[in-house]
């Protein structure tokens, strides 16, 4: 079972998608929250979770405080999902956070991409090719607040992430057979 951690949302049980998504695990997630708040990093951000299959990162990120979630999911099955989650953590956090899900390629989405955002997160299928990833980085620049953080998911077996201009690699962590690699802009 899949849930929120931790904040107003804290224990909500959230639905997966059936295929083509693979949840971040619980254990990733709570490292990962714990490092984005002791560097203060959700209270009042904008947030963008990017191929958000259940929506689990956003939503989380709002749960702990920050003030928007964008979810863009392309896939309509997994964008139902998505909606359903966001509507129980809505439910929970009330009017103190937007939340927002935009059936959408990411490119798509990006290329029309309001911003700036404080907070990104990509997660993108194992099948999605580096080349592409680092298309969709490029597209995202544009779109992040100065100070932002932008955090990727991939598989161990995954090369780390080719960086476009306007982005830095800040750090890199391991867990299991899941590599999180943080960037910020330059």
């Amino acid at each position: 079972m899949t849930r929120i951690i931790a904040g107003r949302a804290g224990s909500i049980a959230i639905d997966v998608p059936d295929a083509g998504t693979r949840p971040t695990a619980d254990r990733v997630r709570e490292s990962l929250f714990g490092a984005l708040e002791s560097a203060d990093a959700l209270r009042g951000a904008a947030v963008l979770d990017l191929y958000a299959g259940s929506g689990a990162l956003g939503l989380e990120a709002v749960s702990r405080g920050a003030a928007s979630a964008d979810l863009v999911e392309k896939a309509a099955p997994a964008a139902a999902v998505v909606r359903r989650n966001a509507a129980k953590v809505a439910k929970s956090v009330g009017s103190d956070a937007a939340i927002r899900v935009h059936r959408s390629s990411v490119d798509a989405y990006l290329r029309a991409a309001p911003g700036p955002f404080d907070l990104v997160f990509l997660d993108p299928p194992y099948d999605v090719a580096e080349a592409e990833l680092t298309a969709s980085l490029g597209l995202l620049v544009r779109a992040l607040a100065s100070g932002a953080t932008v955090v990727i998911e991939r598989a161990r077996r995954s090369p780390e992430p080719r960086l476009p201009e306007g982005l830095a690699h800040a750090r890199t962590k391991r867990y299991g057979d899941t590599v999180l690699w943080w960037a910020h802009p330059t």
